[in-house]
C-alpha cells in the first residue's frame, strides 16, 4: 500500500491553495496514444484551479495599494473566481460584489452567496461594451463605490502569472519533465499562458492545445489573426470562450486550438464522472473531449497532461441534471432510430421511378404524392437519385426538355441503412451531398428526408 505524506496543519483556508493531485486516466483514455494524466484543481479549497490566481491577485493589490483595509473587491466572473476572491475576502476582511451571466449555474451564484458575495446578475446576450453586460456593470460599480478594487482578471497579468508561478512548475515536477503535451480549456487565458511560459521554458517542444467553444473568437484569430464577430454568438458552456481578447491570453504560447459543441462537452463530462470517478465542471467536459478529437495528433510515447478547473458539484442543475440535458438534447441514449422514424409507414408505400422514364413522369409523381424526391430503381437495386433540382436543372438546360430520361439527368443514389441507425447516423450519411435517404425496415423500404430527420430530432 502507498504511502503519502500527512499535510501540516495550516493557518486559514488560502494556505492550502495548490499542490493539488494528478492522476492517470484509465478507462476513457484506452484508445488515447502514450499515457494520459489529469490534473485536478477541484482539489483547491474553492474547489477551482480559479483560487490560485484569485489570491495571486489580491496579494499583489495589497502590495502595491490598489486595494486597502475594509475595501471592496469587484469582479466580473462566470463563478469560479469569484469563489477564490470570495474566499480571500472572508480571510482579509473584504467586501465582495461579482459580476455575472444569466447563464451561469443557480448553484455557483448560491454558493457565493453562502460565502457573503453581494451578485449582480446580467444578461449574456449582449455585448462587452454594452452597459449592462458583466463587464461593464463592474467597472461601473468601481468607479461609484469608494475604496473598490476591481481585479479585472482578463487582463490582470497577475493571473498568468500565479500559473506560471504554482500550476506549471507542479505539473513539471509531477511528471518528472516527461510531459509532451498540455491540453486546457481557455477563457481569461491566465491557466493556460501561464503554465505554457514555464513548460516551454522547460522544453520548448512541449505542445500547448487551447479548448475552445462555438461562438467563441479564440481559433479562428489564433490561425487568422482576424478578430471575427461573426464567429461570436450565444453557447451554453461555462468557463472557457470568449467574445474578447484578454491581455492573459499569450496566443503566441498557444501551438493549437480547437473548438468543442456545447452537447459534446456536457457528454464528455458525464462520462468522466460515471467511468473515471471525477464528478467535474463543464468546460472539464469540453477540454477531455477536444483531447480526443486531437488524439490522431499525439505520437506513441506521449504524455499528456489535461488540467480540469473545476467541481462538478456547480453543475448538478445542468449537465447532471436529465431533464436539462433532455430539453436540449444532449443526451445521446434517447435519441430515435431510423426505424422509430418511419412506424406507422406500411399502408405508404416508397415511390420509386425508373431510370428509362422521361423526367416528366417524375413531374407527375411529385404534383401526385407531393414529394420532392424519387429514389431511381431498376427493378434490382438502387441506381440514382432524382430531385426536383435535377428536374429544373435538366429542364433550363435545352437537352431535351421533359422528354429526357432520368438515367441522364439522376444524382448518385441516395444512402441506404438499416432501421437500427439512430437519427445521427441518418444526419451523417446524409451529410450536404444527399436530402434524403432510404431506410430499410422490416415492413419495406422508406425514404426519410433530411428535414423529416431534424424534425425528430428536435
Amino acid at each position: 500500500m502507498m504511502t503519502r505524506e500527512i499535510p501540516p496543519i495550516y493557518e486559514n483556508i488560502l494556505e492550502t491553495i495548490g499542490r493539488t493531485p494528478m492522476v492517470r486516466l484509465n478507462a476513457l483514455a484506452k484508445d488515447i496514444p502514450g499515457e494520459v494524466y489529469a490534473k485536478v484543481e477541484y482539489f483547491n479549497p474553492g474547489h477551482s484551479t480559479k483560487d490560485r490566481m484569485a489570491l495571486k491577485m489580491v496579494e499583489d493589490a495589497e502590495r502595491d495599494g490598489r486595494l486597502k483595509p475594509g475595501g471592496t473587491i469587484i469582479e466580473c466572473t462566470s463563478g469560479n473566481t469569484g469563489m477564490g476572491l470570495a474566499l480571500a475576502a472572508v480571510i482579509k476582511g473584504y467586501r465582495l460584489i461579482c459580476t455575472m451571466s444569466d447563464k451561469q449555474s443557480k448553484e455557483k451564484m448560491d454558493v457565493l452567496r453562502a460565502l457573503g458575495a453581494e451578485i449582480h446578475v446580467c444578461p449574456t446576450n449582449v455585448a462587452p461594451d454594452h452597459p449592462d453586460s458583466y463587464y461593464s456593470v463592474a467597472r461601473r460599480l468601481n468607479s461609484e463605490i469608494a475604496n473598490s478594487f476591481f481585479p479585472n482578471q482578463y487582463d490582470n497579468l497577475s493571473n498568468r502569472q500565479a500559473h506560471y508561478e504554482s500550476t506549471g512548475p507542479e505539473i513539471w515536477e509531477q511528471t518528472k519533465g516527461r510531459i509532451t503535451h498540455f491540453v486546457v480549456g481557455v477563457g481569461t487565458g491566465g491557466t493556460i499562458s501561464g503554465v505554457a511560459q514555464y513548460l516551454k521554458e522547460k522544453n520548448p517542444d512541449i505542445q500547448i492545445w487551447g479548448i475552445d467553444t462555438y461562438g467563441s473568437v479564440f481559433k479562428k484569430y489564433h490561425e487568422t489573426g482576424e478578430f471575427d464577430t461573426q464567429e461570436i454568438y450565444g453557447y451554453i458552456t461555462e468557463g472557457i470562450g470568449e467574445d474578447i481578447l484578454p491581455k492573459n491570453v499569450d496566443f503566441s504560447l498557444i501551438d493549437r486550438f480547437e473548438k468543442v459543441t456545447d452537447r459534446d462537452g456536457a457528454l464528455a463530462a458525464r462520462e468522466l464522472a460515471r467511468r473515471e470517478g471525477m464528478l467535474l465542471g463543464y468546460s472539464c467536459g469540453s477540454a477531455f473531449q477536444g483531447l480526443r478529437q486531437l488524439k490522431h495528433l499525439l505520437p506513441a510515447d506521449a504524455v499528456t497532461v489535461v488540467l480540469f478547473h473545476d467541481h462538478g458539484s456547480r453543475y448538478v442543475g445542468k449537465i447532471y441534471n436529465d431533464d436539462w440535458m433532455r430539453e436540449r438534447g444532449f443526451l445521446r441514449e434517447e435519441w430515435k432510430t431510423l426505424g422509430e422514424a418511419v412506424q406507422g409507414r406500411a399502408a405508404r408505400p416508397l415511390v420509386t421511378i425508373f431510370p428509362e422514364e422521361p423526367i416528366n413522369n417524375a413531374i407527375v409523381q411529385f404534383k401526385r404524392f407531393g414529394i420532392s424526391q424519387l429514389p431511381v430503381h431498376d427493378g434490382s437495386s438502387y441506381v440514382g437519385s432524382l430531385t426536383e433540382s435535377h428536374v429544373i436543372t435538366a429542364l433550363t438546360s435545352g437537352d431535351g426538355g421533359i422528354e429526357q430520361l432520368v438515367r441522364t439527368v439522376m444524382g448518385k443514389p441516395f444512402p441506404v441503412l438499416p432501421a437500427t441507425s439512430s437519427l445521427l447516423d441518418g444526419v451523417h450519411a446524409m451529410g450536404e451531398a444527399f436530402n434524403a435517404l432510404i431506410v430499410q425496415a422490416a415492413d419495406g423500404d422508406h425514404i426519410v428526408s433530411k428535414h423529416d430527420l431534424l424534425a425528430q430530432l428536435a
